[in-house]
């Protein structure tokens, strides 16, 4: 049974002001939540319909019904868990290897595909401008998929950390070197723009090194692609050069 208390505390948390206020997130699904619980976050409680997740202490743990859970989640069709997990100190930034760097990226769904991406090719450290979606916001938690267990996110002025990092910066525009045929190095920083305007011109101007990938349409008519598509293309890249 899942007490009045309960639901406004879950309910006020799919708020990024109440998460920062509490410290606290929410995820949902057997997957994302194990994988959490195995990369040690601290579970501040879980809401299941199933008798599982043996290993969580009973004091940590509720037994909810179908109608209860559909009460917290954050999605249309939930799934059988819910956990509330304590927010992580947030750890120093890795400076090494590859980096991506998000400039204003809106949507949930992409920032957690994005993680998965990180995670997929090994990249160890996500840069994030402030305007950049919350990585605690619930559709974020859950499109990652478990990713947010291993992949590093910080949230910086992103125009100060590109102007003053040491590492060689790519930008992704629309005109620049064919990606296909550029020199890339297996260290750098990636910088990935904002779904319908892309990369601001304030940091465009200090951006060095233009990436684009070509269309091969006959008409040419597509006007840009999804940033968590573009990134997938571009690490891979930065990848199988690195081979």
């Amino acid at each position: 049974m899942v007490s009045k208390n309960q639901i406004k505390l879950i309910s006020s948390l799919h708020q990024k002001k109440q998460r920062i206020a509490h410290q606290l997130f929410i995820a949902e699904g057997i997957k994302g939540v194990q994988e959490l619980l195995d990369a040690h976050f601290e579970l501040d409680h879980l809401y299941t319909t199933q008798h599982d997740f043996e290993t969580v202490s009973n004091s940590l743990k509720t037994l909810v019904s179908e109608a209860d859970l559909k009460k917290i989640s954050a999605l249309a069709t939930p799934n059988t868990c819910l956990a509330v997990f304590k927010m992580p100190k947030e750890k120093q930034i890795i400076t090494s290897g590859l980096i991506v760097a998000l400039d204003a990226v809106r949507d949930p769904g992409n920032l957690g595909t994005i993680m998965r991406l990180c995670d997929w090719f090994g990249i160890h450290q996500l840069i994030c401008s402030k305007e950049t979606v919350d990585i605690y916001n619930p559709k974020v938690v859950q499109a990652t998929m478990g990713s947010i267990a291993r992949v590093n996110v910080s949230y910086v002025d992103l125009n100060d950390f590109v102007r003053t990092t040491s590492l060689p910066v790519f930008g992704t525009f629309m005109n620049g070197d064919n990606i296909y045929k550029a020199s890339l190095p297996q260290e750098g920083v990636i910088v990935m723009g904002n779904e319908a305007n892309g990369i601001s011109s304030e940091l465009e101007k200090i951006i060095k090194n233009r990436l684009t990938i070509p269309r091969f349409g006959a008409i040419q008519k597509t006007e840009s692609l999804n940033v968590a598509t573009a990134t997938a293309i571009v690490l891979s890249e930065f990848r199988r050069a690195s081979l």
